[in-house]
């Protein structure tokens, strides 16, 4: 039997991941999502500081105003908020997180505003790493939120 001398390779060339993928990881609804969702951003957060979609709105208005750090700041705490929420669900630091599931929309959104705040104020290691991470998260969600 001959010997290998380097990593598994697949059919098609490439290297082949013999682990199995983690599950995808489905966040719960979010309360602001429906209870809130009339009211102002910035009482929505207020109201339910753990939402990320209420922090990524805040985020994305923000950014629409040239306010880059207050953009920053809202989205580094949804995205914070988000973690918590995905680890408390099963996530281990890696594995996807689906955009085609609606309650994970606002981590996503928050890690996308957060590539851009982190550009605009010049902190391009940041941008690049969570836009990695978005993409990394599900392809589709950097697709959809890049248009």
């Amino acid at each position: 039997m001959p010997q290998s001398d380097g990593p598994a390779v697949g059919l098609n060339g490439r290297m082949q991941n013999l682990l199995p993928e983690p599950p995808a990881t489905l966040l719960p609804v979010d309360p602001a999502a429906h209870a809130a969702a009339g009211l102002p951003a910035e009482e929505r957060a207020a109201r339910y500081p753990t939402s990320s979609a209420a922090w990524a709105t805040l985020a994305d208005q923000a950014l629409a105003d040239h306010r880059f750090v207050a953009a920053y700041a809202f989205a580094r705490t949804g995205y914070h908020r988000g973690l918590d929420q995905l680890r408390r669900n099963g996530w281990k630091g890696h594995g996807s997180i689906p955009w085609s599931h609606e309650p994970n929309r606002g981590f996503l959104r928050c890690l996308h505003a957060l590539a851009r705040a982190a550009d605009a104020i010049g902190e391009a290691d940041e941008a690049a790493r969570c836009a990695q991470f978005l993409r990394d998260s599900d392809p589709t969600a950097a697709d959809a939120l890049a248009g």
